[in-house]
């Protein structure tokens, strides 16, 4: 150890070690008496400048080794990425020319904590919301429409043994009669196993009241704005205009009503009492529906509330349109009532992440360029469909 710390000491002083090491041996040689014990000196000497040179040289060798290891890793990752992703491509490519696509599972709706339960229990209750219009041709998040996707909600909340009450959250204007339906058809079967605890925000007038109709019990705000039990079609006549500007519309039909909403002409006596009838045929449906639900008189109903007005959340308590008054979490409240699970935790569905989903972008055929303009310069209604809407969401 002392022969080494010499060593280490004579590299760090700057001088040459082999020279003095030479000199050394020169004197030694010079010195009779000393011929003797050169060997015993020198050699763990030697060794020791050795093994010093020896571990300078490969401290250097390991340094440069580290920094080609760590490149040498960053770039077997990124190629790893690359194929992966040209992988992806390739079978995207492959389905878009063979034009088959297997049929991709719905995947289930994730859970988010809204309030935390008692600890060790299981017990859930499960809130689904429903915002927005209410239309078969708007996307989901996970489904083709927003229609499949709160019937897909529903499912997967009935279905699972955990949740024992639904609260469906609705903020909505209504919207397409038939999507309508369809929702409160779903909600009923739901009901048919689980308690229903529907809660009215802001909005859920006329489309928005029909589907929560289908609860077992339902709640809103005193400031929600509901009712607007009723049913609209509505179309634009631009006959003048294209009189302005010399335009005229040809129309080839195979019947009298085929093109009964034609715009560019005025509506016959024929028609506009065709209409009427469908109009009041469904209105007479949702009539029956609020009925039945409410257990009240359906003419009562229509010769009062169920004239197309809106209500408050107070008026519709006052007039049995709704059971109770109170906020979000007075529904949570009254869901593991009706659920008998008081220690339950609240988790809201929300869109999952699908990386099949998210890659799906590059399989598409079709390249578009969508422009949308602000909701003063559009209709908010198509023309020709029915709707349960208030009606100054017509343009």
């Amino acid at each position: 150890m002392l022969v080494w710390h010499r060593a280490e000491t004579i590299f760090s002083s700057g001088a040459d070690p082999i020279g003095k090491v030479r000199d050394g041996e020169d004197a030694l040689a010079s010195r009779p008496d000393a011929r003797a014990n050169r060997n015993s000196w020198l050699a763990p000497t030697r060794k020791a400048l050795v093994r010093a040179a020896v571990l300078r040289q490969f401290r250097l060798v390991m340094a440069a080794n580290r920094k080609l290891g760590c490149l040498s890793i960053f770039l077997f990752v990124a190629l790893c990425a690359s194929l992966f992703f040209n992988l992806v491509l390739i079978v995207a490519a492959f389905e878009r020319v063979g034009g088959i696509r297997e049929a991709e599972p719905i995947p289930r709706f994730r859970e988010i904590l809204l309030q935390r339960g008692a600890r060790g229990t299981t017990d859930k209750i499960a809130v689904v919301t429903m915002r927005g219009l209410i239309s078969s041709s708007l996307p989901g998040t996970v489904s083709d429409s927003m229609v499949d996707d709160m019937r897909a909600a529903l499912e997967q909340a009935r279905d699972d043994s955990r949740v024992k009450a639904i609260v469906l959250e609705v903020d909505s204007p209504g919207g397409e009669v038939t999507a309508s339906d369809a929702i409160y058809s779903a909600l009923v079967k739901v009901r048919a196993r689980k308690p229903v605890v529907v809660y009215m925000d802001s909005l859920a007038a006329s489309g928005g009241y029909y589907v929560s109709c289908g609860g077992k019990f339902l709640m809103a705000n005193e400031t929600t704005i509901t009712g607007s039990i009723g049913v609209i079609i509505q179309t634009l006549n631009y006959e003048q205009l294209f009189n302005k500007v010399g335009l005229a519309s040809v129309v080839f039909k195979s019947g009298k009503f085929k093109d009964m909403l034609n715009g560019a002409r005025p509506i016959t006596p024929e028609e506009r009492e065709l209409v009427q009838s469908f109009i009041m045929k469904t209105y007479d449906k949702f009539l029956g529906i609020v009925a039945k639900e409410r257990n009240l008189p359906a003419e009562l109903l229509r010769n009062t509330i169920a004239d197309g007005r809106i209500l408050s959340g107070k008026d519709a308590f006052e007039h049995k349109l709704i059971d109770g008054l109170g906020e979000l979490d007075d529904a949570f409240g009254k869901a593991k009532e009706l659920g008998n699970a008081p220690d339950a935790k609240v988790v809201k569905y929300g869109p999952p992440f699908s990386l099949s989903r998210f890659f799906r972008i590059f399989g598409q055929a079709d390249s578009k360029i969508e422009l949308t303009l602000p909701k003063q310069l559009v209709p908010q209604l198509e023309s020709g469909r029915a709707y349960f809407l208030p009606s100054y969401y017509a343009p």
